[in-house]
């Protein structure tokens, strides 16, 4: 008995060829590739569903240089290495939230309060649109900037960050290390405790 050979015609090649180029793109589309553009040695590691961690200098990883267009000017980009050698309160919001609209006044009046001790206030807008996050920010009288990121590329390249626990709050020390992280909203006298004890460590 004789076996005949099976070749693939045009149409398997064709085929062949999609799946390939279907898999680089989703590639692209991974928080691997993300970390591999921001940077950074963070990961986040969650122990027992707590919502609030504290950073030994020591143990401190750096964030990276996240960035991305500014929320309030298209033309903007905006970067965390703007602020080097500040510390940074970096806020993950949407308009969409609740919980971030409750939190904004916190926020606002902590970034008044810690603005003559030279920290600056980031926040990234989330999975929103540009009119919606900037009516959000207008509406709030939010008194500092805030990345526009609608496709969570910067908060996917932080490793083992939950994406879901929108808002969240990171303070980065002044050498880029993540200090202090809560994964709920925040309240004006946690951040002002807080970022002061971090901001008056030595450089």
């Amino acid at each position: 008995m004789t076996t005949r050979s099976r070749t693939r015609g045009p149409a398997g090649r064709v085929l062949g060829a999609l799946v390939a180029v279907l898999a680089v793109v989703l590639a692209g589309c991974t928080s691997g590739n993300d970390q591999a553009v921001f940077g950074g040695s963070f990961s986040f590691v969650s122990p027992g569903g707590k919502s609030e961690f504290s950073y030994p200098v020591s143990e401190r990883g750096t964030l990276g240089n996240l960035s991305g267009p500014d929320l309030a000017d298209e033309g903007k980009t905006l970067s965390l290495a703007d602020y080097e050698g500040k510390v940074v309160v970096v806020n993950f919001w949407g308009s969409w939230c609740g919980p971030c609209r409750a939190e904004a006044p916190d926020l606002n009046a902590a970034a008044t309060q810690l603005q003559p001790d030279g920290v600056q206030f980031l926040g990234i807008n989330v999975k929103d649109t540009r009119s919606d996050g900037a009516d959000f920010a207008t509406g709030k009288q939010v008194p500092y900037p805030s990345i526009f990121d609608p496709s969570l590329r910067t908060i996917t390249s932080i490793r083992g960050y939950p994406v879901s626990g929108i808002p969240s709050t990171l303070v980065v020390d002044r050498k880029g290390g993540v200090a202090q992280v809560w994964l709920r909203p925040v309240t004006e006298t946690e951040l002002v405790a807080a970022v002061s004890a971090i901001a008056s460590e030595p450089a």
